[in-house]
């Protein structure tokens, strides 16, 4: 399969499904950390290509539950029109993630609701899922402890790009569940 996977600049979730032998490639406007096929730029230019399926990660930025004091305004609005855009594209299986937010009430529920903690992390982050096409994601390893280490992380200069990395449970369970789908 061709699989665009969007907003994703640590190529975690793209090389777990180029390990299963899919043709992938992440986009973001930021240059990847990781070697691989990447696309240093606007991902909504790239959704007329011929993709089987997208995989992406908008900013939560103005959408999530932790940053409703910002849930008005040009920049929110914004946010929500990106997400819909990337949602009613034309590629024919897609999946969205993002936090427990605004998305719930403007948009509508999400598909899928995971938590690190079940793909082997011992970690607690509520990670929602909303898919076309795709069946919710099942967990694969039930991880021990249930440390909220992204939640208590100080202050810092890279903090959001830490908080926005997909573990890589997660990815590997996207690329097997989904990419065999």
């Amino acid at each position: 399969m061709k699989i665009l996977i969007g907003c994703e600049y640590s190529g975690v979730v793209r090389d777990a499904f180029i390990a299963q032998g899919h043709e992938a490639i992440s986009c973001d406007v930021i240059p990847t950390e990781a070697r691989g096929p990447h696309i240093n730029g606007d991902l909504l230019k790239e959704l007329d290509r011929d993709w089987d399926m997208l995989i992406a990660f908008p900013p939560c930025t103005y959408l999530t539950k932790a940053n409703s004091r910002n849930w008005n305004g040009q920049k929110h609005e914004d946010a929500i029109e990106f997400f819909l855009s990337l949602y009613n594209c034309h590629i024919p299986k897609i999946a969205l993630e993002n936090p427990v937010g605004v998305l719930s009430t403007r948009f509508r529920k999400p598909d899928c609701i995971v938590q690190p903690w079940w793909f082997g992390h011992p970690e607690v982050k509520t990670t929602c899922f909303w898919l076309k096409n795709l069946p919710p994601l099942l967990a694969t390893e039930m991880g021990q402890g249930r440390e909220n280490r992204l939640a208590n992380m100080g202050e810092r200069k890279d903090r959001g790009k830490l908080r926005s990395r997909t573990y890589k449970g997660i990815a590997e369970a996207m690329a097997i569940q989904w990419g065999n789908y």
